[in-house]
């Protein structure tokens, strides 16, 4: 990542916040734990955001919008959603400043301008959105509802880091109201399973798709799913989570419905989310010393055209070329940007995109229009060659799909490497600091168990894997008896 960069064995965590302000994604704002994402990273979301908006709306959803406010007393209503998140919220008092009399050019809050009820700023919007739901649900005809909201939530974080844990943050989460609990169950698994697509096929991350275990689970939800991802620094990272609610907000609301024969029901919900942290995912999942690497199918440009030129006549002549090769590009659907600005130099231009995760790198210059010939440079092997003009287009859409699926090998690779059978507590303790990754062991059930594990290793049950397989044993810290393993992991 250049001369003055950290590298990610000397310091995994500075290597990560250095990359992210360098290669221009996102950095800290004048609000303490809060950031300001920059057009490039922005970009990045975008093409996420478009990605699952899609994918929502095949699967029968509608997007909405509800209030940022929520007032404190339907904050209240399901107590165990309100318990879970009292720590993180920012909560609003007043609605007006006025002039200090004591520091003139000074605002002060407005004493007389206190709220009649405080209003918490949305951690969540379980609470808003339910109460709303109570006048839209009569009649089994008005189900099932499936909602989703692109938004931003507030959860007051102490320790921020960029895209990771930031106290504002970016998100989607969907809320569904279902006639029986079937239904609903099946809808937190199908949005789990489009979480588990979309990052797979689109961000080149392999998850494991589970169970939360209790302790872990959403608060307020009877089952809480979830996609777990494996960081370079074998670190886990929970990628999405989808929500079985059972009734829980439905009876604290009191949104019922007339079934078919007439009688009066409680519905059954849903909620399911993912955040601006997957843009972390993405950076540490491929990333390298160099900067960042970025599957072809999420980069704000996939292919980037330098010319190499001495003079505005070779300029010229290379631009006819170039704008030629940009337009059988962009017929194939690849997205191009033509970087022919005489205030940098080519091999500055190549430094930039490379620290900014550029797919695929195209050089031309006078030698090559002679020859009828282009330099392309890989970023995820960081591998030249010289190839024809003719065809490039083909030859290019295969080679970012190859990138694609290589970067999804590569990552697959590591994480299946990282997966270790541990049997006893001292080899637990040894893998976890030693080789890191998710620790495949058995585990009595307990949260008793899960607490005092996570209180001497930090490290917590990420899941009960989906398509685990019963075995008995015994469990890792206890010895009692046990019928499956589950994955342990640090995690961020």
């Amino acid at each position: 990542m250049g001369k003055n960069r950290v590298t990610r064995e000397e310091d995994y965590s500075k290597w990560y916040n250095d990359l992210v302000v360098d290669a221009d994604l996102a950095e800290n704002s004048g609000v303490r734990g809060c950031m300001v994402i920059k057009p490039y990273g922005y970009a990045i979301w975008e093409k996420i955001q478009a990605e699952l908006d899609r994918m929502f709306k095949e699967t029968g959803h509608q997007n909405a919008y509800f209030p940022l406010f929520v007032p404190k007393s339907l904050f209240e209503a399901e107590e165990k959603n309100a318990e879970g998140f009292a720590k993180e919220c920012a909560v609003v008092t007043h609605y007006r400043l006025q002039n200090d009399p004591d520091r003139p050019g000074k605002l002060r809050v407005d004493p007389e301008a206190k709220l009649e009820e405080e209003l918490i700023v949305r951690p969540t919007s379980e609470a808003i959105i339910w109460s709303t739901y109570k006048g839209w649900i009569q009649s089994y005809r008005d189900l099932p509802l499936l909602i989703n909201q692109w938004a931003n939530v507030v959860r007051w974080e102490m320790r921020t880091r960029l895209f990771l844990r930031t106290a504002e943050f970016l998100w989607q989460e969907g809320h569904t109201a279902h006639a029986t609990k079937k239904e609903a169950i099946a809808e937190a698994e199908l949005m789990n399973n489009v979480y588990a697509t979309f990052v797979e096929n689109f961000m080149a991350i392999p998850v494991i798709q589970g169970l939360k275990t209790e302790s872990e689970r959403f608060a307020g939800a009877d089952e809480t799913y979830c996609i777990e991802a494996l960081m370079q620094d074998g670190k886990a990272l929970q990628a999405g989570t989808s929500h079985f609610l059972g009734q829980n907000f439905a009876k604290a609301f009191d949104v019922k419905f007339a079934n078919k024969e007439g009688g009066q029901e409680y519905v059954w919900a849903t909620s399911w989310g993912v955040s601006t942290r997957l843009m972390g995912a993405l950076i540490m999942t491929h990333s390298d010393d160099q900067g960042l690497v970025l599957p072809p199918k999420l980069a704000p440009y996939q292919v980037v055209i330098v010319p190499i030129f001495k003079n505005e006549e070779q300029l010229d002549q290379i631009t006819e070329v170039v704008n030629n090769v940009v337009k059988d590009l962009r017929a194939a659907g690849v997205s191009v940007k033509y970087d022919n600005r005489d205030t940098m130099r080519p091999g500055a231009k190549f430094a930039q995109y490379e620290l900014q995760g550029v797919p695929l790198r195209i050089a031309i210059g006078a030698r090559d229009l002679e020859n009828g010939t282009v330099e392309l440079a890989r970023r995820d092997t960081l591998t030249k060659e010289t190839t024809e003009l003719e065809g490039i287009a083909t030859k290019v859409k295969n080679l970012l799909e190859d990138i694609q699926s290589s970067l999804h090998s590569r990552a697959l690779a590591y994480r299946d490497s990282h997966i270790t059978e541990v049997n006893d507590f001292e080899e637990f303790k040894e893998v976890l600091e030693v080789k890191g990754g998710f620790l495949s062991a058995h585990w009595d059930g307990t949260a008793e168990t899960e607490d005092k594990i996570k209180d001497l290793t930090k490290a917590t049950i990420r899941c009960i894997p989906l398509d685990n397989k019963k075995e008995a044993g015994s469990c890792v810290f206890t010895g009692k008896p046990s019928t499956q393993r589950v994955l342990f992991a640090k995690a961020y």
